[in-house]
């Protein structure tokens, strides 16, 4: 609270302080167009080039801004950042940018042109000197024209190939990370967990003991699950991505798997709790069946017979151990 109090408001800053406080953020904003290209040049060379020219743009206004401050105050900036302001629009630490995906990153630099508008809009308004108040004017029309001009940049950078070569880069990253991992663990919680889940259903006929079965089994095999994909690969050579990404994919959809028939055994009537929860099986096994179909080319046919087979085997051996 302390730290609010200390900040200024924007209405009083003198116009020294508002170009410092430009050309700070002009400085900031080109940093963050250049991490957003390192972090796409090696698979998205073409809009890592986009926000290259983003970069150079906001290093432009910056040396049009130092000029101003140099004819009105001098060489001397003032230390003023936008940290240092109460109300004014902050961006959020670099490290929070690394798992922005491809979209997010345009996303996000389409937020970043607008509030940059605003700031100037508001800048000049504040301005008393004619100079100063025509370039912070010129800066806000030049952040307006951005989103034109980025699609411009695109046009220029990004034919219909190149596009369509960064799509598929994009959904093959979005499979190796997200989708095999989870889908793995889907499989492996839907599949492994039936025979201990209906093994005790018809062992006991006590469903609040079959469902803390199916619990345990189901967290154990998520955080199994989960920890075994992060540690079996870094992602550096495999270009699978995040391991922290993909354990946590695998392991929340183990868990997810395994719970789906464990949760129809909070039912009280064993018979209903059961009839549902093979009912729930069934729609697990054929959302697998759908899932390697859409993102794993898998012919639904195939996905289906392996799936429904494999799960059909090994419901059969839990009923079987559990009723023996």
């Amino acid at each position: 609270m302390r730290f609010t109090f200390q900040r200024r408001r924007f209405s009083d800053l003198s116009e020294q302080e508002i170009l410092a406080l430009a050309i700070s953020s002009e400085e900031d904003d080109a940093r963050i167009y250049r991490s957003f290209a390192e972090r796409l040049r090696a698979d998205y060379p073409a809009t890592a080039r986009v926000f290259d020219d983003m970069a150079v743009e906001e290093d432009d206004h910056r040396g049009r801004l130092i000029d101003r401050h140099r004819a009105r105050f001098g060489d001397v900036i003032p230390l003023i950042r936008r940290e240092h302001v109460a109300g004014y629009y902050s961006r959020r630490p670099v490290w929070l940018f690394e798992n922005l995906s491809l979209d997010d990153m345009r996303a996000e630099a389409a937020a970043m042109e607008r509030q940059a508008e605003r700031f100037y809009l508001k800048a000049a308004a504040e301005s008393r000197d004619a100079e100063t108040r025509k370039l912070l004017g010129d800066l806000a029309a030049a952040e307006a024209g951005h989103t034109v001009k980025a699609e411009s940049r695109e046009a220029a950078h990004l034919d219909d190939d190149t596009r369509g070569e960064e799509d598929k880069t994009r959904r093959r990253q979005f499979i190796l990370t997200w989708v095999q991992p989870g889908l793995a663990g889907l499989m492996d919680g839907s599949v492994s967990t039936l025979a201990p889940i209906f093994a005790t259903a018809f062992a006991t006929q006590d469903t609040w003991t079959t469902f803390l079965v199916g619990l345990a089994a189901s967290i154990g095999a998520g955080i199994s699950m989960g920890f075994t994909e992060a540690a079996s690969d870094d992602g550096e050579l495999s270009g699978r991505g995040s391991p922290l990404k993909r354990g946590f994919a695998s392991g929340i959809m183990t868990t997810v798997g395994g719970l789906g028939h464990a949760l129809p055994y909070l039912i009280p009537d064993f018979w209903t709790a059961t009839i549902t929860a093979i009912i729930v099986v069934f729609i697990e096994l054929w959302a697998i069946a759908w899932i390697q179909n859409k993102y794993m080319d898998t012919p639904l046919f195939r996905a289906a017979f392996q799936v429904v087979l494999g799960g059909a085997l090994v419901f059969a051996a839990g009923v079987l151990i559990g009723s023996g």
